[in-house]
């Protein structure tokens, strides 16, 4: 079996020094859309040296930019296919603001696989701290296809119950023909997202956005429109990847504010409200 559960769990956390500078959070942050309007005093935030705060979002590309789900295949006990893996979901603690750049160290392991039948999932959780303690806490939730069914642990089932009545805020956001060639500058190379024949083999028409981007893209929309623009009161996100978004598609946000979070329901507006991010919450002080 190409996932040996037991292995993967047992092995040894893999320990590294990440730096990461305001280039690399520059990048990451017009690779999620930032500076349109080009000088619109809420994009200078995030587009300008001298002015700029970090969106926690950052998070998932920081330092080595290879995210969760590339670097959860490479541990041991794990050895599949990357054309059979999806990113099934993403959650995020930080613990205190991310600054405009820094040297950390990384901790990585399997924290869970469950069996669900046809189907694995494997959750890969990289914590970082810095000189002065914990800066943040990464989970992906790595969906492979085909690698399920040896009598394991399901999981989880429980989902959140729907945000009720009607949302406090719908807005648009579209998505750049090349935004998925912009966002793997931060790190993940994934061909899925650039490559037309690799994106086939995967049973796709065409390369995808990275569920990454998406996710940083909604997070800022959360900040921005009910959070003051103030990054810092961001503490925790997650999300379940409900499906693709396509370069050049516009993404319709739902938002409904709770007692101390957002609530976010993603969805394509070009294939008639195709559903993309679910059981998605920003908790916020």
């Amino acid at each position: 079996m190409p996932i040996d559960a037991a292995k993967a769990l047992a092995a040894e956390p893999r320990t590294g020094e990440i730096t990461w500078d305001r280039k690399d959070v520059l990048l990451y942050h017009l690779g999620i859309g930032a500076g349109v309007p080009a000088t619109h005093p809420d994009e200078l935030r995030y587009t300008l040296e001298s002015r700029l705060h970090v969106l926690p979002s950052f998070a998932t590309v920081a330092g080595s930019g290879s995210p969760g789900v590339i670097s959860g295949l490479s541990m041991p006990g794990v050895d599949v296919d990357l054309a059979r893996v999806l990113h099934g979901g993403q959650s995020l603690t930080l613990y205190r603001p991310i600054p405009v750049g820094g040297t950390a160290t990384a901790t990585g392991r399997i924290a869970a696989v469950y069996d669900k039948g046809k189907a694995a999932v494997l959750v890969m959780r990289t914590e970082v701290a810095d000189a002065d303690g914990p800066l943040w806490t990464n989970d992906a939730q790595i969906f492979v296809r085909g690698e399920g069914g040896w009598g394991g642990d399901r999981g989880p089932t429980a989902r959140p119950e729907p945000p009720a009545g009607d949302p406090d805020k719908v807005l648009e956001r579209p998505v750049r023909e090349d935004q998925a060639l912009l966002y793997r500058l931060s790190g993940d190379w994934n061909p899925l997202h650039a490559d037309p024949e690799f994106a086939k083999l995967a049973g796709f028409d065409r390369p995808v956005l990275h569920g990454l981007c998406t996710y940083g893209i909604t997070l800022k929309a959360v900040v921005d429109t009910l959070l003051d623009g103030d990054v810092t009161r961001v503490r925790s996100y997650a999300t379940r990847f409900a499906g693709v978004v396509y370069p050049g598609e516009t993404l319709r946000l739902r938002l409904w504010r709770q007692e101390g979070a957002v609530r976010a329901a993603v969805s394509a507006v070009e294939r008639d409200d195709a559903p993309v991010l679910a059981d998605t919450i920003v908790e916020h002080s």
